[in-house]
C-alpha cells in the first residue's frame, strides 16, 4: 500500500475526468431501463397473446438476445447500423440503442412472470365488467404486475448499470473510461481502477439496499 498514490483524486481532476463519464453511465441506465421496460412489456404481451403470429417473433427476439453476449451486440449495433444508414450514429447513441433492445429481452421475461403471477380471477373479473383485453391489461393486470415485479425490475436495472462499463468496446466515455483516462494521464492506473471499483460498489450496494427495503414494504402491502 505504501506504493499507492491517491493524490490524483482531487476534486478538480475527478470533476474533469470522471463526472462526465458518471453522467453518461447514469443517463444510459435510465434511458435503457425505461425503453427496455416499455419494449419488454410489449414483448411479454406478445408472448402471452396466444397468437402464433405475435408469440413466435417475440420468443425468437427474447431467446436470441438472451443467448448472445452483450459486448457482441454492442459491436454489432455500432458497426452494422452505420452500414445500413450510410452514416455513423455516434458511440453514445449506439450504446443507448444497444442497451435498450438488449435489456428489453430481460425485462420481458420479468414482466411475463409478473403478468402470469396475477390470479386468473382478476382477469375473469375484468371480463365480467365488460373490459376488453387491452383495457383489462391496462387497468387491472399490468398495474398489479408492475407492483409485484418492481423489486426484480430494479435489481435488473442495477445489473444494467454495472454492464454499462462494457461500452469501452466502442470507446464511449462512461464512468470506467473516465477513471481509466485519469489513471493513464497521471500514471496511476492501479489506483484509479481501485477507485472505480469502490464507486461501482457504493452505487450498486446503495441501490440494492433501497430495493430490499422496497421489497419489504411491498410484502407488507400484500
Amino acid at each position: 500500500m505504501s506504493n499507492f498514490d491517491f493524490s490524483v483524486f482531487s476534486f478538480d481532476l475527478l470533476k474533469g475526468f470522471v463526472a462526465s463519464g458518471l453522467a453518461f453511465s447514469l443517463q444510459l441506465t435510465v434511458i435503457a431501463m425505461l425503453g427496455g421496460i416499455l419494449l419488454g412489456t410489449v414483448l411479454a404481451l406478445m408472448r402471452l397473446s396466444g397468437l402464433k403470429l405475435l408469440e413466435i417473433p417475440a420468443r425468437i427476439y427474447v431467446d436470441g438476445l438472451r443467448s448472445i453476449p452483450l459486448v457482441m451486440v454492442i459491436l454489432w449495433v455500432y458497426l452494422l447500423i452505420p452500414l445500413f444508414l450510410g452514416r455513423p450514429i455516434g458511440k453514445e447513441v449506439s450504446a443507448i440503442v444497444t442497451f435498450t433492445i438488449f435489456e428489453a429481452a430481460y425485462y420481458s421475461e420479468i414482466m411475463r412472470a409478473g403478468i402470469q403471477s396475477i390470479s386468473r380471477g382478476q382477469v375473469f373479473a375484468g371480463q365480467a365488467m365488460g373490459l376488453s383485453y387491452a383495457q383489462n391489461m391496462r387497468y387491472v393486470i399490468l398495474p398489479q404486475a408492475f407492483r409485484n415485479m418492481l423489486p426484480v425490475l430494479l435489481t435488473q436495472t442495477i445489473v444494467l448499470f454495472q454492464d454499462t462499463s462494457l461500452v469501452y468496446a466502442i470507446g464511449a466515455y462512461d464512468l470506467l473510461h473516465g477513471f481509466e483516462t485519469l489513471g493513464k494521464n497521471y500514471g496511476r492506473p492501479v489506483e484509479t481502477y481501485l477507485a472505480a471499483a469502490v464507486v461501482y460498489f457504493v452505487i450498486c450496494f446503495s441501490l440494492s439496499t433501497v430495493v430490499k427495503r422496497l421489497q419489504k414494504k411491498i410484502a407488507i402491502i400484500r
